[in-house]
């Protein structure tokens, strides 16, 4: 019985890494959680099993997890597409503001904008970094 629990704790998390991506956190608990339910069915009983989960998430997270965020942190030039303005500069063409947003150019292109954090006003001329893009507006901070 406690097989079928831990594969359901892995499948649950399995699917919590695919709903957020980028943190790659739940992925290598799961694989602990598919480590504990093998211990499982070899016969170790429900303490063993969860000692094989906690020593396995312990150690999936100290070894895979930087792995993991050192390759989603892909330098520049790696990157293609939109996840290549990241992080790049912009010059604000038309005032950016909380309420109606504006326009930026990065890299030769003319973008929608507006402030990645509420409240913050860019004025025509100013130069902003590019914090994220979604769809086809910039996200910029100072």
């Amino acid at each position: 019985m406690t097989v079928i629990v831990w594969v359901v704790v892995a499948v649950a998390l399995a699917i919590g890494e695919l709903l957020t991506p980028g943190l790659f956190f739940l992925g290598p608990v799961a694989l602990a959680a598919g480590a504990a339910a093998v211990a499982s069915l070899a016969g170790s009983g429900a303490i063993g099993s969860l000692a094989v989960f906690i020593v396995c998430s312990i150690a999936s997270l100290a070894f895979l997890r930087p792995i993991a965020r050192r390759h989603v942190r892909l330098p520049a030039l790696s990157r293609t597409g939109t996840d290549a303005l990241v992080g790049r500069k912009g010059v604000v063409t038309r005032r950016i503001d909380g309420a109606t947003g504006g326009r930026v150019r990065i890299g030769g292109e003319e973008w929608s904008a507006r402030s990645y954090l509420d409240g913050q006003v860019f004025a025509e001329g100013q130069t902003v970094d590019v914090i994220q893009i979604e769809g086809v507006t910039a996200l910029v901070a100072e």
